[in-house]
């Protein structure tokens, strides 16, 4: 198999017709280069979305009060209601296996500025929290520290702000933390400034709104114990998804909603919607394999029709050798190399110029800054093995019909061949 000869004859026989070798061996490169390409894509895509992701606790519901669609025990139809604190304990103690379960109130914007530093103000989202929160979303504290359990306790008045608030009510170098803002009228400090863990931020509210202790925000805009929604999340090994039949039975019986009122509790369960892309990201590659196989099989058929007509372009040289005894598997592994080899160096450049191109794209990348959902295309080593053991067996399909034609060619009939 590693004989000298029949190496230099693979060579000789690739390079007696130059252009026809490199007509059939684009195929196979292109196929092999659409390949890669369009896993690189997928993986981009996967990447992007998943930063998208980073940081946030994906098995969380996010649970809020509508009106109710459905009279129940003397209570009207379009009732208004809101959680209270104590349903808060109540899904605690009766829903196993949750780790966080976050009572939040907000405040939206208003028609002038709600917050205002000195002769600077602006519009901002203001949350009411626990210090569970910073668990529950993509942020991490940058400067100073974010709420803690003593704030909730003494109703501190103290806020932590988003970088876009630093950047939009300070200057450049001047000292936050310790200053104060007024929010509605009332004065907070600042102690923590925060910022996002996905580096795809950027956009309008990207960084831009403002944390402070629950028990605060419920004292100083009058909401009592009430609980304008909630962020639950389930500990590790438990879907979420499948606990919220149990939460929203318990908070149903407790605000005392008809069991079959679908439109009295609106939720987003992120769980399920981040599944739904982990499925996404499983039909791309799909995707990408099926569509490059395709080229790469249109490729193989040239390289099997090529040795075709070489097999036909040498049968008097076949019928002498095999008139001088040589055994029919060597010729049929002499033209099954050389398709294997024509299909492996194809398959090879077109793996070079897709992983130059995924480069360039990466440099570009680089140079103008994250795209929106779309972050770091590659291909890991694992996809270049695939690639050749593709290589591998479209070399032995490509040259198998070839060599097995050439073995049935009887000596008496080839050397009559003029």
């Amino acid at each position: 198999m590693f004989s000298k000869d029949r190496w230099k004859e693979i060579m000789e026989v690739l390079s007696s017709n130059v252009l026809r070798t490199v007509a059939t061996a684009f195929g196979v490169g292109w196929g092999i280069f659409i390949l890669i390409i369009l896993l690189a894509a997928g993986k981009g895509l996967e990447n992007g979305i998943r930063q998208e992701f980073n940081g946030v606790a994906t098995n969380t519901l996010f649970m809020w009060s509508e009106k109710t669609s459905m009279a129940y025990q003397g209570l009207p139809e379009g009732r208004e209601f809101s959680f209270k604190l104590e349903d808060v304990d109540l899904i605690r103690r009766n829903v196993p296996g949750l780790r966080i379960v976050s009572p939040r109130n907000s405040m939206g914007r208003s028609d002038g500025d709600n917050v205002i530093r000195g002769t600077e103000g602006g519009q901002y989202r203001v949350f009411g929290d626990y210090p569970e929160i910073i668990e529950q979303n993509s942020i991490f504290t940058s400067k100073g520290r974010f709420l803690n359990h003593k704030d909730i306790n003494e109703k501190r008045k103290v806020v932590v702000i988003g970088n876009g608030i630093r950047k939009d009510l300070y200057d450049t170098d001047e000292e936050v933390i310790g200053t104060y803002v007024k929010i509605s009228g009332i004065n907070f400090m600042v102690v923590g400034i925060y910022k996002e863990k996905s580096s795809n931020g950027g956009g309008e509210d990207s960084e831009r709104q403002i944390y402070m202790p629950f028990t605060t925000f419920s004292q100083a805009y009058n909401r009592a114990d009430n609980v304008g929604w909630m962020a639950i999340t389930a500990e590790d090994g438990k879907s979420i998804s499948q606990l919220n039949k149990t939460i929203l039975k318990t908070v149903k019986e407790s605000r005392k909603v008809h069991p079959d009122d679908e439109r009295a509790i609106g939720y987003f369960d992120l769980y399920e919607q981040y599944n739904r892309v982990e499925s996404l990201f499983g039909a791309i590659s799909f995707i990408a394999y099926f569509v490059g196989v395709l080229v790469l099989i249109s490729g193989v058929i040239g390289v099997s029709n090529i040795m075709l007509i070489v097999i036909k372009e040498r049968t008097k040289e076949i019928g002498i050798r095999r008139a001088l005894g040589e055994n029919p598997w060597s010729i049929k592994l002499q033209i099954l190399m050389e398709s294997i080899f024509l299909t492996i160096v194809s398959g090879m450049v077109g793996i070079i110029f897709g992983s130059f191109t995924i480069y360039s794209i990466n440099a570009v990348l680089d140079s103008v800054g994250p795209v929106n959902m779309f972050l770091n295309p590659s291909v890991s080593l694992g996809v270049v093995l695939i690639a050749m053991g593709i290589l591998v067996i479209a070399g032995l399909l490509a040259g198998f019909i070839p060599a097995n034609k050439a073995i049935k060619i009887r000596p008496i009939e080839a050397l009559r061949i003029e």
